[in-house]
């Protein structure tokens, strides 16, 4: 039974008071919230690192944080605590439940998995808490027969119920003269597992039915750029679409709205469509119709089929097919009017949502019970922070006349004039910022600083603004940049004066190419994880990987304009080459495990700043990825970053 947006809206009632006085304090153990959120509260891991409500809608999972320690609980709804699961300082990545007795934990480490040798990684395994006997298993088994496996998961896993027993099919990593992914079989019931299939060099990834029979396998055949779908029909296989492409592969979504199709997500004419594959026949159909504003697919529990998607503009848009659905959750959107949603799971009846909101309220998890048309405020990410800053979106115009949206967040009782300024660009490049809660934009705008974060060309808003980035790394994906910059100031906005550039990944590369390849606008700069030697990465990088003519060359190839690492143009946007332009202060910040960029990245930065008597500084976070996933060094790094900013450019 579905709820219109006019009859049974979701309220917050009675019951909502007692769930905030029982369950935060009993189970959550969370303190009463300070007056004012000092940095160390957005500095820490959230206080609610993550949730999950069961399929029956009756249990809920979270992950509470308490420094760089990690504990899962599991209550019964509406109030009543089952169980604690400590993790210590396990990197715990991901809740999800398999049904309301099995709790699947995906986390990750650095290192080298079991049986591998070589450079360290970041690697996910899978964890399952059996709330009924109350043990955890770990999964894969190393001890499957017929192949040597590695305890590391590549996928999240896909669950199927068949018969009594709950099923799970992990893509996992198995090693044969080289490392390639392997289809695992784990009953949830019974314990059993087995190996499904093998796959090649070439294989991506697999497609497992209601039944639990796999019927989509996807490849991608580096010695000729070929991507291949094969199918399976009535117990065989068969070679369906394929396309040669040196770069943009499609990808195998996930089922179609039809138990019949293959959801798959490709190029046409320059921009991303979706488009259903037939398992019968193997041909693609025409696109599906409003999938090229969707970025991804909404699933249902029990059928695995798709029945929406998802857009992320602004905010996220979530867009559902059957009309109870949308009904239901325009209600639940009517509710929290102005206020921004992020859904993160629901019952298998699709009567509950748990969703994750940034409003007037602050930033909290509260579960929706359509059954009872009601709102139950759960508990706010971080401890302490009642209310969030407002963030809007603006459009200004780079030199060229390319439209470029970006987002302006504003310090609390300071007038829109004359303000300190820190532009922030996000990393990839291939991604882009929206107005959702950034717990990093909050904490600077807090310091009492206007925070720009552009969608510079080349981020991942349209193919078509995908597309206009590619050649313009260090090139006008920088000024892009500083064209907010000028735009701001001729609005009076902010004080052209008083600008600093911090950023993290490709955005501490922006923050050093800043200062060395558009000097002037910023009086200092702060790189987190930063490149700043661009031959040097693809060599690193090649070296790790084994590329040679490999899709991860051709990447970076397109986006930088190079011909490979060997190019001289790498000099032209490579910061390193250019220190003598350097005239403000740098601080570098990196982690030793990162395995994303390497910590020499930085390391090679400070030595050729101080051999030029440049003004810089290096902050070594010690066991910290490229994700800052550690509480400490992740409240070090903005800490330290944040008294820089003060030191170089005082908000006051």
């Amino acid at each position: 039974m579905g709820f219109s947006s006019h009859a049974a809206r979701p309220r917050r009632s009675a019951l909502a008071t007692l769930w905030a006085v029982i369950l935060v304090p009993a189970i959550l153990g969370l303190p009463a919230p300070a007056n004012a959120a000092p940095l160390e509260t957005y500095g820490r891991l959230p206080s609610l690192e993550d949730m999950a409500l069961s399929p029956s809608g009756k249990r809920i999972a979270f992950v509470r944080t308490d420094g760089n320690l990690r504990r899962v609980a599991i209550a019964d709804l509406p109030n009543t605590l089952l169980q604690r699961v400590n993790f210590g300082e396990v990197k715990l990545r991901h809740l999800a439940w398999a049904d309301d007795d099995h709790l699947m934990i995906t986390t990750s480490s650095t290192g080298m998995p079991w049986g591998l040798i070589g450079k360290d990684i970041e690697w996910s395994q899978l964890s399952v808490w059996e709330v009924s006997t109350r043990k955890l298993h770990t999964y894969p088994d190393r001890d499957l027969k017929d192949v040597d496996t590695i305890n590391a998961i590549v996928a999240r896993p896909m669950v199927r119920h068949i018969g009594n027993d709950t099923v799970i099919f992990l893509t996992g990593l198995y090693v044969k003269e080289s490392t390639k992914l392997a289809l695992i079989k784990v009953n949830l019931t019974t314990h059993l597992q087995s190996v499904v299939r093998l796959g090649s060099d070439a294989t991506r990834g697999w497609l497992v039915d209601e039944a639990g029979e796999v019927v989509a396998e996807e490849n991608y055949y580096e010695h000729n750029q070929k991507w291949q779908m094969k199918l399976r029909h009535n117990g065989n296989w068969f070679e369906a679409e394929s396309q040669r492409t040196a770069i943009d592969i499609p990808d195998m979504v996930g089922f179609g709205p039809n138990g019949d199709t293959v959801l798959v997500s490709t190029l046409e004419k320059g921009e991303s469509v979706w488009e259903l594959l037939s398992l019968r026949d193997g041909k693609l159909g025409p696109p599906l119709e409003g999938g090229d504003d969707l970025n991804n697919a909404l699933e249902d529990p029990i059928t695995h089929r798709m029945i929406g998607g998802e857009a992320i503009d602004d905010q996220r848009k979530y867009v559902f097919f059957n009309p109870d659905l949308k009904s239901r959750w325009q209600s639940v959107r009517d509710a929290y009017e102005g206020e921004r949603l992020k859904l993160i799971s629901t019952s298998a009846d699709m009567m509950q949502f748990l969703i994750l909101v940034d409003g007037s309220g602050g930033y909290r998890y509260e579960l929706i019970n359509m059954n009872t048309a009601r709102a139950m405020p759960i508990g706010a990410v971080y401890d302490g922070l009642k209310e969030t800053l407002p963030t809007t979106r603006i459009t200004y115009e780079a030199a060229d006349g390319l439209k470029i949206p970006a987002y302006l967040t504003l310090p609390a009782g300071k007038p829109a004039t004359k303000l300190p300024l820190i532009v922030f660009p996000h990393g990839g490049p291939a991604a882009h910022d929206t107005a959702e809660f950034d717990w990093w934009t909050q904490a600077m705008a807090a310091q009492g600083y206007a925070v720009l974060r552009p969608n510079y060309r080349g981020s991942t808003t349209t193919q078509s603004f995908i597309n206009a980035g590619y050649g313009q790394w260090g090139r006008k994906m920088q000024t892009d940049l500083s064209d907010g910059v000028r735009y701001l100031a001729k609005q009076g906005t902010i004080d052209p004066a008083r600008v600093c550039i911090v950023g993290a990944s490709y955005g501490g590369y922006a923050a050093l190419a800043g200062v060395t390849l558009d000097p002037g606008v910023y009086r200092c700069a702060v790189s987190i994880a930063g490149v700043s030697d661009l031959k040097r990465m693809l060599v690193w990088e090649r070296q790790r990987e084994g590329w040679g003519d490999h899709i991860a060359t051709r990447y970076w190839n397109r986006y930088m304009g190079i011909k490979g690492p060997d190019d001289p143009v790498l000099d032209e946007i490579s910061p390193i080459k250019h220190i003598d332009r350097v005239t403000v202060p740098v601080l570098l910040i990196h982690g030793k495990d990162d395995t994303v960029v390497a910590y020499e990245q930085s390391e090679f930065m400070l030595k050729a700043l101080q051999k030029a008597n440049k003004p810089v500084e290096l902050v070594t976070l010690k066991k910290e990825d490229h994700w800052l996933s550690r509480s400490e060094t992740r409240l070090l790094m903005l800490q330290s970053s944040v008294a820089f900013l003060k030191a170089n450019n005082p908000p006051d």
